[in-house]
């Protein structure tokens, strides 16, 4: 891994310069989509597409995630509360520029909570060096589509799984 960053805490979530934030509803329940994203680590790349590789690393309170293109992640995780919340921090990566990565997936009933799917939030909070900051934000619409897909795939693979 090229460098280390910022150990940032649960706070970051609501501080940092970029936040993009992501929703969709799935028809799948809270605590499927939670064991998805929180137990099933390694199954990561079968329904999020531009994950190549994640496993869990330190007994299950980190990560190590590869992404297409090369990119790598260690991570440490910072809030499993299931099933409404999951949270992890970057902590060391060969992305060139980042100083502070924290995603947070909240899970909550959909629809006012009449049904059993799940509205899946998607928080992706960073700080890095301005041109990386700047492009992030260009770059919303295209993280959005990766977003949209991913819980996309995500809730069919929960449907098999389920019929």
């Amino acid at each position: 891994m090229a460098h280390r960053l910022n150990p940032v805490g649960l706070d970051f979530v609501a501080s940092a310069p970029v936040r993009l934030v992501f929703a969709r509803e799935v028809s799948a329940p809270p605590e499927a989509v939670y064991a998805a994203l929180a137990d099933d680590v390694t199954g990561w790349p079968q329904w999020f597409t531009a994950v190549t590789l994640c496993r869990p690393t330190g007994g299950g309170t980190g990560r190590e995630v590869r992404l297409k293109g090369g990119t790598r992640f260690q991570e440490s995780i910072l809030a499993a509360d299931g099933p409404e919340r999951y949270v992890y921090r970057v902590d060391r990566t060969n992305a060139p520029g980042l100083r502070a990565l924290v995603e947070e997936w909240r899970l909550s009933p959909a629809a006012g909570g009449t049904g059993p799917g799940t509205r899946v939030q998607w928080t992706f909070a960073m700080d890095g060096a301005a041109p990386l900051r700047g492009a992030l934000k260009l770059g919303r619409a295209g993280l959005g589509r990766a977003f949209r897909d991913a819980v996309t795939a995500l809730d069919e693979r929960l449907a098999s799984r389920a019929a």
